[in-house]
Order: C-alpha cells, then sequence, then structure tokens
C-alpha cells in the first residue's frame, strides 16, 4: 500500500492535490469504433465483440438469455446466500419505495391559471451489471430495485458472461429475485451501445445505469442525451475520520475492503492525532500485504487542527463514501453536504452500504457529490408539466408575456399571447 502525508488548512487546493495523488484513472478510452459496429451491424457485432472480450473460450448463441434460467439459477442457490441476497433486496426495495412520491402536484396562481406537475416512469430501462469472471449480484439489486419502485414496465438486465459464455449463477438469480424482464449475456461499450440503440434481437430502452470500466464509462458518456444516465462513475473512494479511540483495525480493515475494488481510487484518512494516522496506516499496511493484489492501493493521511476542519475537508472533497468513526464528527454528520453515502458511527461500515444496508452502492465519484447522489427511482422518472390558462388569466399573463417577447426579439411569441386576450 502507498501512503504520504497530506496536512489540511482550508481551500480546495489541498483536496485537489490529494485527489490527483490518490487516484490513477485509466487512460482515456475510443469507444467510437464499437458504437459504429454496433450501429451498423447490431447482434453480429455484439456477439463477435462479447467473444472477442468475454466469452473467450465458448461465446454464447444468443445475447437474450431465457428468464427460466434465471429462475432456476435462484432455486438452485445454497440457503445461506438466498436469505442472504432477499435480505439486501428487501432492503432495497424499501429504501427505494420510500423515496417515491406518486401524487400530482396542483400549483394555483394569482393570475387564475394553474401548473400541475407530474412523474411518470419512463417505458424502458437497462440495467448493466459488471460480470465476466467475477459475480456482482449486489449490482443488479441496487440497479433493477430502484427502477421497479420508479414503476418502469420492461427492466433489461446486460452483464458479460464469463469465458464459457454463460452468465453467473448469482447475477442469473438476483435477476430472477427482482423480477427482471429481459437478460442478455454482453458486456462492455457493446452493451451499452446495444441497449441504447437497440440490435435484432435488443430493443433500445430510454434510461441505462449501472456501474462498469472505462469502456462502459466512455460509452455512458457517448449515448448521454440519446438515452438518460444515471452517472460517469469512476474509481471507488473512500474516506474516513477518524479519533482517538477509533479502532485502527477496524479502520485499516474498512481501507483494504475499499482497496478490493482496485488501486485506482482514492483511501483517505483523517484524523487530529498523528499518532492515530499511523497506527492505522501501519495496520492497513500490514493487512494489505497479507492479502494478495492490496499492495499498490494509495493511502493518503491528512493531518487537521480540529473536527470542524475535518468536516470541511469532506465537503470539498466530496467522496464517494466517508466514514465517521470519531464520536464527535458522527454527532456534526448533519452538516455535511457533498459526500456520496455517509457512514455514521463506528459500526457503520461501508460494507454494510455495499450489499444489505438498503442505501444504494452505485454513487457519484470524483467530486460529482457536488451536484449528483446515490442512484434511486428518479433516474428512471420524467417530470411534466400541464399548464392551464384560463380567458380570465389569459387577459391578465398576456401583456406581460408579449413585453418580455419582444425584449428577447421573438415579436410572433407576443401576438400569440396577446391574441388570447
Amino acid at each position: 500500500m502507498r501512503v504520504r502525508s497530506f496536512e489540511w488548512e482550508g481551500g480546495a487546493e489541498t483536496a485537489a492535490a490529494i485527489r490527483g495523488w490518490a487516484t490513477s484513472e485509466s487512460a482515456e478510452v475510443d469507444v467510437s469504433s464499437i458504437e459504429r459496429e454496433v450501429r451498423e451491424r447490431g447482434d453480429e457485432a455484439v456477439l463477435r465483440l462479447t467473444a472477442r472480450f468475454d466469452a473467450t473460450e465458448r461465446p454464447p448463441e444468443s445475447l437474450r438469455v431465457d428468464r427460466q434460467e434465471a429462475d432456476r439459477a435462484l432455486a438452485g442457490l445454497e440457503p445461506g446466500i438466498r436469505e442472504s441476497l432477499q435480505l439486501a433486496a428487501d432492503n432495497v426495495r424499501t429504501v427505494a419505495e420510500a423515496q417515491l412520491g406518486d401524487q400530482p402536484r396542483r400549483i394555483d396562481l394569482p393570475q387564475g391559471h394553474s401548473v400541475t406537475l407530474r412523474e411518470w416512469a419512463v417505458g424502458a430501462a437497462g440495467v448493466y451489471a459488471p460480470g465476466g469472471r467475477a459475480a456482482y449480484p449486489s449490482s443488479v439489486l441496487m440497479g433493477a430495485l430502484p427502477a421497479r419502485a420508479a414503476g418502469v414496465e420492461r427492466v433489461a438486465l446486460a452483464s458479460p458472461p464469463g469465458p464459457d459464455g454463460r452468465l453467473q449463477p448469482l447475477v442469473l438469480a438476483a435477476a430472477a429475485l427482482c423480477g427482471v424482464d429481459e437478460i442478455y449475456a454482453m458486456g462492455g461499450a457493446q452493451a451499452i451501445f446495444a441497449l441504447a440503440f437497440g440490435t435484432e434481437t435488443v430493443a433500445p430502452v430510454d434510461v441505462v445505469v449501472g456501474p462498469g470500466n472505462a469502456w462502459v464509462r466512455e460509452a455512458k458518456r457517448a449515448v448521454a442525451g440519446q438515452v438518460g444516465i444515471d452517472s460517469l462513475a469512476g474509481p471507488s473512494e473512500l474516506m474516513l475520520i477518524a479519533g482517538p479511540d477509533t479502532d485502527p483495525e477496524w479502520a485499516a480493515l474498512d481501507l483494504c475492503a475499499q482497496a478490493e475494488h482496485g488501486a485506482e481510487g482514492p483511501l483517505i484518512a483523517v484524523a487530529i492525532e498523528r499518532s492515530v494516522l499511523e497506527a492505522i496506516a501501519e495496520r492497513a499496511k500490514r493487512l494489505s500485504s497479507e492479502r494478495s493484489g492490496r499492495g499498490e492501493a494509495p493511502l493518503a493521511l491528512v493531518a487537521v487542527a480540529d473536527v470542524e476542519s475535518a468536516l470541511q475537508l469532506a465537503n470539498a472533497f466530496a467522496p464517494e463514501h466517508l466514514e465517521l468513526l470519531d464520536e464527535e464528527a458522527a454527532t456534526l454528520s448533519g452538516r455535511l453536504r457533498t459526500p456520496g453515502c455517509v457512514f455514521v458511527g463506528p459500526h457503520s461500515a461501508t460494507a454494510f452500504g455495499d450489499y444489505v444496508a438498503g442505501s444504494n452502492h452505485v454513487l457519484p465519484t470524483g467530486g460529482a457529490g457536488r451536484f449528483s447522489g446515490p442512484l434511486g427511482p428518479d433516474a428512471f422518472r420524467r417530470k411534466m408539466a400541464s399548464v392551464e390558462v384560463p380567458a380570465g388569466a389569459a387577459a391578465k399573463l398576456a401583456p406581460h408575456a408579449e413585453t418580455i417577447a419582444r425584449a428577447e426579439g421573438f415579436p410572433i411569441h407576443g401576438e400569440s399571447a396577446m391574441i388570447r386576450r
């Protein structure tokens, strides 16, 4: 584990310096050739690219996975994992449904007209779940259940097959548990383009959500505006604020757990006492050396003057995950505005949010918490306004509409309003 010490004295510069040192994003990728192939050749291109990048031993014969295969995978799960997935699904569904407000809201205005605001679910949503050699059923839950809670009629799942051309049984079981309508064995940029534009087998969707690698991220960037997307998530991040009573072993385990996502994302430990930072760093290095594949994760140690400074740093950095292991900081959690998800208190490990707490683990990264938040039902719903202007209200509003229209150089707009006086 790579370790470097910083001091926080306020200002955004130090937060930017920490992010710059600790984040090692993969090089820019060009997905334009994949987009062109998928749009021109449809299924054939997606199958060929899937065989090249994912199903390298036995390519699938078809992109579409029979839903009965998912039902069989769910029925065949070992009881312990079935119970845990069911608990996670119940909690994610409960939190998602609590975020909904389905009733139209009518606003009556003084001039005698009204504006009614409504929300509607999109018709179809595509959920991307990373896969291949590993299985991520939790990502299926986090994408599909908010879509279901939002009222989406058609939910399609795309996940890369393994070398044998098949999806992992855990991914299929999670799809069955969520009631996913369509399942496709395809991954990477080609999956995003297939969902967005459609192929002979895949009908296009309205929104594409879910985490993925740099290729997936760039494909989502390319289709944004033609379909809705949730975010352009980058490497996963964890900042923790530790106090004198923080167990350094717990903190180190949390940091090493986050490093399992890869060495590209920042790990940041914040404390007033340097001895606390040193104890966490020592245990994190020891634990990472004992566990393969964790040696190069970047750990930034940030000394602050007081808890107030720690909270200011957290708001300036906007980490994806923030753990408040310091008791005083935990009592001040309501002052935090930009982290993607805050874990309050020593027992609230990020791992709970990744799997079973009910909160969503698809979160803003790279400082995007300043303007976005967790994936939820709102990503699958669109707002619509309905304006009703009776004759009396039109007479009152028209002169004002004409005045503004003429000021903007659109006189016919003004005429359109004035004729209704």
